[in-house]
């Protein structure tokens, strides 16, 4: 019998818990610039269903989340075009912590200090499940797919850079 990490409590889990939305957890070994492909590993999830949380800024400072596959980057130009904004670019990690409330390698799209608008890159939608942070460095979780267009309100959008996996189930 495998013993199970205790964890505690974040803002995001918080949150699910008050909207009643089923979630698993994922504890593992933070390791400094692992990201999403040390967490992927760690876990035996594919990269490509691991989101990573991005704080962004348009050209006038408004911060916006973006959700993208663990392996891919984002075209910031794309998206600046699919969302209407004339530039965007990513935040320092200290703006990104003013903006969101959470650590930069912990950033959690659920609960962050500011509202802000979600965009999701939409192959992750296609999965039934996704891995994305938890709200601390070393913690992910598991929530259906569908509880980032429903209950975060995640726009999807088509920018990513970089690997593309199989889609899911192949």
């Amino acid at each position: 019998m495998s013993k199970i990490k205790h964890t505690s409590e974040t803002p995001a889990t918080h949150w699910l818990r008050q909207q009643k939305i089923p979630f698993g957890e994922h504890p593992y070994d933070y390791v400094d610039h692992g990201g999403a492909r040390e967490a992927a590993s760690q876990l035996g999830v594919p990269l490509h269903q691991v989101a990573k949380t991005l704080i962004m800024e348009d050209e006038q400072a408004r911060p916006l989340v973006v959700l993208m596959h663990g392996d891919c980057e984002v075209s910031t130009k794309n998206l600046a075009r699919q969302t209407g904004a004339k530039k965007i670019a990513p935040c320092s990690p200290d703006t990104a912590q003013r903006h969101s409330g959470y650590q930069v390698g912990g950033t959690s799209p659920f609960a962050t200090r500011k509202r802000m608008p979600v965009w999701v890159e939409a192959g992750l939608l296609d999965y039934d499940t996704v891995y994305l942070n938890g709200g601390r460095r070393g913690y992910l979780i598991s929530v259906a797919s569908s509880v980032l267009s429903g209950a975060l309100g995640a726009k999807p959008v088509t920018v990513a850079l970089g690997d593309e996996a199989p889609a899911p189930g192949t």
